[in-house]
């Protein structure tokens, strides 16, 4: 089984869409028993919180159900994940600062790093301060590097 935590700074916007889209990858696949997926945030401003309306209604439009509950990374998803997939640098240093070993660090990943259609893009994009093509672009980004990751994974 794969075990996926996807990252971001609340855990509103970035990492519960990330979590969203690789379920509905996973299921669309009929790969649920092999995939346990999470999301969590850097800060714990939002626990307990469902998703920005914002990121929810866009992900509807797109027929995504992001409905996770907001919660705060903790130094025991090292041993919980085997992948923690962060959504741009700041969440990377956030959390390798974290890590109590080097196996830890090497856990942590970019997300945008499995992205295939968007070249030159290293990171997925806040959208929390941007209007509704803010998180269109975002979740295009997390679409696609969902999909590379899924792919990925599954090739193994």
């Amino acid at each position: 089984m794969e075990k996926l935590v996807f990252v971001c700074l609340g855990n509103i916007c970035r990492s519960p869409a990330a979590e969203g889209v690789m379920k509905h990858v996973v299921e669309r696949e009929g790969r649920e028993a092999d995939f346990l997926i999470d999301s969590a945030g850097i800060g714990g401003w939002h626990v307990g919180q469902l998703p920005d309306a914002r990121m929810r209604r866009r992900g509807a439009a797109r027929g995504y159900d992001f409905s996770s509950r907001a919660r705060q990374f903790s130094v025991d998803d090292f041993g919980r994940f085997d992948l923690i997939l962060v959504m741009d640098r700041e969440n990377f240093f956030d959390v390798t600062r974290q890590a109590k070993t080097e196996a830890d660090k090497q856990k942590v990943v970019m997300l945008a790093d499995y992205m295939t259609q968007h070249d030159g893009q290293r990171y997925i994009p806040d959208p929390y301060y941007g209007d509704d093509r803010d998180f269109d672009f975002a979740l295009d980004l997390i679409e696609d590097a969902c999909e590379g990751l899924f792919t990925e994974l599954t090739a193994k």
